[in-house]
């Protein structure tokens, strides 16, 4: 597994997609360090002003650090955004009310599965409709084992592991099946997985449900909003680390071969049985992380909560957000989380009698994805090149940037 955390390019060994490697992990340590600092050393009371102009003048300071990376720039810009993004998720629990940001770190729950779904079906080119199942999976191991008395050092890696093994079974008939046969085949693994947790009363506490407490690492507990916050910012940090790095190494160059054709990818050599499966067993396995973190969030896990329309809305958010990036698994679980909370606000403003139509919120998301599907077939991620190509052109002319901004258009259409 040693792909996970490194990359076989000759010419890229960096452990990190971005320039800036040393000052941004640490400035953003540095960061954490103050807020530590401040929040249990500070003799006043610090209000969401006091936090916000923290994290501006850190930003100022450490973006000044960063800028001076390369001498042409290029390196510095990237590390500064992701640094100054990184100093946003930081500050979050100082400026949101507990509402948003409960939605946030939903956010990034729903992200950790959108990276797995994203390495299987955007790189791979394998279809599934099963993820529900992998996350009920997930759910389900780290309630039973934190019954037993362990804390998240074992469940969450028991939960990683039992999905992934679950995804090596279902990757199995994805060797003979493609396009819509596969879809079924993970669809039926998914309402077989629903079935069993549903009838298994002694282990799963069948339709009744399952009731967890708040997890802990050692003694300390997560007790609260903002702990689950980090929690949920820390595993999406290294899962999306991990995703862009497998897209980096062979294996992930091997899944691109898999996904744009499998004859000429057998013929350079590349053995379709194991990278299919790895490809499931890691999309699994983040799967079931996510599960994992989804079911101490909601501290009650029941079948009703892991059905095919979790699996849909999973596989909406991966397209939706784009399929070319590991940024469309962040877009995504934002679109699919904020749009219904949009929606619900659009129908209280509706006359009475049009607001009160059965179906209208699901008409009115399903209406927004078809759209967005026919108009914007790239994601969200592909607009948002488009608007970052535009201004990059405008108003001024800047030299080769047009040309490499259209062949990058091109060859992510053409995928």
């Amino acid at each position: 597994m040693r792909f996970l955390f490194k990359t076989d390019y000759a010419q890229d060994t960096r452990l990190f997609p971005f320039g800036g490697t040393k000052r941004f992990w640490t400035g953003l340590a540095l960061y954490a360090a103050i807020l530590v600092a401040l929040a249990h050393y500070a003799p006043l009371a610090l209000t969401s002003t006091h936090w916000l102009g923290v994290a501006v003048a850190y930003a100022i300071v450490f973006g000044a650090v960063l800028l001076r990376q390369n001498a042409d720039g290029e390196g510095g810009h990237a590390a500064f955004w992701y640094g100054l993004l990184g100093v946003a998720a930081l500050s979050a629990p100082f400026v949101l009310d507990l509402y948003f940001l409960s939605q946030v770190t939903f956010v990034y729950v729903y992200a950790i599965a959108g990276v797995g779904l994203i390495l299987l079906l955007g790189m791979c080119g394998q279809i599934s409709l099963g993820h529900a199942a992998f996350m009920a999976c997930g759910a389900y191991t780290a309630g039973i084992l934190q019954a037993q008395g362990f804390d998240l050092l074992v469940t969450l890696p028991a939960a990683i592991l039992l999905s992934a093994a679950l995804g090596v079974v279902i990757g199995l008939p994805a060797l003979r099946m493609t396009g819509i046969y596969l879809a079924f085949a993970t669809y039926a693994f998914a309402f077989i997985v629903e079935e069993v947790l549903a009838r298994w009363d002694g282990l799963t506490g069948g339709n009744m449900g399952f009731v967890l407490s708040d997890p802990s690492i050692l003694g300390y507990s997560f007790d609260s909003e903002q702990k689950m916050y980090y929690l949920a910012l820390a595993l999406f940090a290294l899962t999306l680390l991990a995703g862009l790095n497998i897209r980096r190494s062979s294996t992930g160059r091997a899944f691109m071969a898999i996904r744009d054709s499998e004859t000429a990818a057998e013929a350079m050599g590349v053995n379709l049985a194991v990278y299919k499966t790895t490809a499931f067993a890691i999309s699994a396995g983040m799967a079931g992380l996510a599960g994992a973190v989804y079911a101490h969030l909601l501290f009650f896990i029941s079948p009703e909560g892991f059905t095919i329309l979790l699996s849909i809305n999973l596989l909406v958010m991966a397209v939706i957000g784009g399929l070319a990036s590991m940024h469309g698994a962040i877009f995504g679980a934002a679109f699919i989380v904020v749009l219904p909370q949009l929606i619900s606000l659009t129908k209280d403003s509706l006359p009475q009698a049009v607001g009160q139509l059965p179906g209208l919120e699901s008409g009115i998301f399903g209406l927004v994805i078809i759209l967005f599907v026919i108009l914007e077939p790239m994601g969200l991620h592909g607009r948002w090149m488009k608007i970052k190509t535009y201004f990059q052109l405008f108003p001024l002319y800047k030299k080769g940037t047009f040309r490499r901004q259209k062949s990058y258009m091109v060859s992510e259409k053409n995928r």
